[in-house]
């Protein structure tokens, strides 16, 4: 099982950005669909999960500016509105708490 990860960018400070996750490979669906980030010199921390039965989990620095969305069986996005520098980091999908996404990067200017 492969997830590829795409949408990452250059956006300044207030504007937009909409991560995507696709998983391929003998796999029928993804059930537990998550992002996390790392942020340059950090640590590896979770942005948002959704669980199999939609419920939503979010950290609190992000909380009412982004959202985590199911696009099917086996997508997922992560919409980033009202973006901060701080939230410059390496993005990485994660689906079933297995698989992991190659990363994508988003770079917020002030």
């Amino acid at each position: 099982v492969q997830l590829q990860a795409s949408g990452g960018g250059l956006v300044q400070a207030g504007g937009s950005l909409r991560l995507s996750c696709v998983a391929s490979g003998t796999i029928v669906s993804i059930s537990s669909k998550a992002w996390y980030r790392q942020p340059p010199g950090g640590q590896r921390e979770l942005v948002a999960v959704m669980l199999r039965n939609g419920r939503t989990t979010y950290a609190d620095s992000v909380k009412g500016r982004f959202t985590i969305s199911r696009d099917n069986a086996k997508a997922w996005s992560l919409q980033m509105n009202n973006l901060k520098p701080e939230d410059t980091a390496v993005y990485y999908c994660m689906g079933d708490s297995t698989y992991w996404g190659q990363g994508t990067q988003v770079t917020v200017s002030s």
